[in-house]
């Protein structure tokens, strides 16, 4: 506990240290029972590329549609060609567990090019998963291996906690087996206060009318929920860089909001 409470206060100085260099575009809480909106602070309503928050709307679609099992069922090898850039973590065998952990891209691209573009647009549509757009850069068809990347797909903060709250509250039109293996594989933290956390970060470079990456302003999510006692909460956060920084603009979206978090319940009153 006091080791879990020196990195969280690594993480607040760590957090302000950076925020010359990054702009938050929203903060939405919301009671995941009552679906009463707790916090909303920003353009909440704006849409942008979910990048790797999208492996729980993936998760479950794939525990859904049967691709996935169980936590470690199936567990799927590296093959050459695939994307590498995460590092040896995304060279190992991979199951649903490691694969929400280490964010492995090319794991939901092999759940994605296995369903197919109009399985994935019909199943994000009956979840009012954003615009449910799989279709990928105009004229490269390529939806299937990044369409989530900075691509087509896209969705706001609202849309995401909406999400959020009814996997939470099994009120999605999948099966009972897929929303309770999504939440059971989900990577969790405890922090020293009391709240379990469960979330996804994500990150992406805006795409450059040539197809090049903007490098300087790149988007981060964390989105979740977070339970303490009987009360649960579902959360997204959104930043935007506007100068590149050292490590991920998703693991500062997901620290800074740790830090946060009991704070901004505990003001609400409720």
């Amino acid at each position: 506990m006091h080791l879990r409470s020196t990195l969280l206060a690594a993480a607040a100085i760590a957090a302000m240290a950076t925020t010359a260099q990054a702009k938050t575009i929203c903060t939405v809480i919301a009671d995941a029972k009552t679906g009463n909106t707790i916090i909303k602070q920003g353009d909440c309503e704006g849409r942008a590329t979910p990048a790797s928050t999208f492996k729980l709307a993936l998760s479950v679609i794939g525990y859904d549609s049967g691709f996935l099992k169980d936590e470690h069922s199936p567990t799927l090898n590296f093959r050459k060609g695939d994307p590498d850039w995460g590092g040896e973590n995304w060279k190992k065998p991979t199951d649903a567990v490691r694969w929400l952990k280490y964010s492995v891209v090319w794991f939901s691209q092999r759940i994605t090019h296995a369903l197919g573009e109009k399985t994935l647009h019909d199943y994000a549509t009956k979840l009012n998963y954003g615009n449910a757009d799989f279709s990928g850069d105009k004229g490269k068809n390529n939806g299937l291996d990044r369409a989530w990347i900075a691509s087509s797909l896209k969705i706001s903060p609202l849309e995401q906690a909406a999400f959020l709250s009814k996997l939470v509250n099994r009120q999605l039109p999948v099966s009972e087996h897929a929303m309770e293996m999504t939440m059971k594989v989900a990577e969790k933290t405890e922090l020293p206060d009391g709240w379990s956390v469960q979330g996804k970060t994500g990150m992406a470079y805006p795409r450059l009318p040539d197809y090049t990456f903007d490098e300087e302003h790149p988007w981060g999510w964390f989105v979740g929920w977070a339970t303490k006692g009987d009360r649960t909460v579902v959360f997204a956060r959104l930043i935007q860089d506007d100068k590149k920084t050292e490590g991920t603009a998703g693991v500062r979206a997901r620290d800074a909001l740790f830090t946060e978090l009991p704070s901004l319940l505990e003001n609400t009153g409720k």
